[in-house]
């Protein structure tokens, strides 16, 4: 990044990200990103966001997404949902429905902003269980459901202690059995929905994840524990996100988003 560049800090329950506008990809390169991410020498996040001129006819923008460790996501739904309320935010309209090209397609929102809360509803298009994974890792079998929900995850239900989480993570994330490298779900049902813990790949354990939380709703239909349609209450470290899958699997997903700050990135 040769000259300054202003941005915006966001985060959706705690998955936070440093948000730039630019025009074109190459402005922002994953050294930017790794450097630009460090909590320690730099501005602190858990990935880049670019807001990029739209590529589709009729959307407002495109999202381009640079994980902490540099590499790339084709999605983000907790970024996604801050994106469009940037771009809410700099259209001046409080209340928008926003179309936003991302690398796993268009995705529509609807942003709701009242006072200081926005909360943002997000098709997120047909999240697919498409099989089933075990595997034995440090003599721990895991049964594992693999879903696209526009990225790879990888679910497994059960009791896991967050040692558990932070020992497993990495060695499924990083599995032969998935060549791309996934992120992985540690999901429980409880009596008010499914409490949540994802490790993310190029990130690790963050505090919430969209794409999870879909990918997790969508295996919890697909196996009867939820009713089709039903909206269910998806409760990750730092707060709850409202996932809906219909029996074809189009899922949507409600939750917040919060501009925390604003600077400048100097060269």
């Amino acid at each position: 990044m040769s000259a300054p560049k202003t941005f915006s800090k966001y985060e959706g329950l705690g998955n936070d990200f440093v948000v730039i506008d630019v025009g074109d990809d190459r402005e922002v390169t994953h050294d930017d990103a790794v450097r630009l991410c460090d909590r320690h020498f730099g501005i602190g996040a858990d990935g880049v966001l670019m807001v990029l001129p739209p590529r589709s006819s009729g959307s407002a923008a495109r999202m381009r997404v640079i994980n902490a460790d540099g590499s790339v996501p084709e999605m983000c739904g907790n970024g996604l949902r801050c994106v469009a309320h940037h771009v809410a935010l700099a259209r001046g309209t409080p209340q928008a429905v926003l179309s936003i090209d991302t690398d796993a397609g268009v995705r529509e929102c609807t942003v709701d902003s009242r006072g200081a809360d926005t909360e943002v509803l997000v098709d997120m298009g047909t999240v697919r269980v498409t099989g089933k994974k075990v595997l034995d890792i440090d003599g721990r079998t895991l049964s594992l459901d693999v879903v696209d929900a526009g990225n790879p995850h990888a679910v497994v239900f059960g009791h896991f202690l967050r040692s558990e989480i932070d020992r497993l993570g990495p060695r499924v994330e990083n599995h032969e059995a998935f060549p791309n490298r996934t992120n992985v779900e540690f999901a429980q049902l409880s009596s008010r929905g499914i409490d949540l813990t994802v490790w993310e790949r190029g990130v690790g354990v963050t505090l919430a994840c969209g794409t999870g939380a879909c990918a997790t709703a969508a295996v919890a239909v697909s196996v009867g524990w939820i009713e089709p349609g039903a909206a269910v209450a998806v409760y990750l470290p730092g707060g709850k996100l409202t996932i809906t899958v219909n029996a074809a699997g189009t899922t949507l997903m409600r939750g917040p988003s919060r501009c925390v700050y604003s600077g400048a990135i100097a060269p």
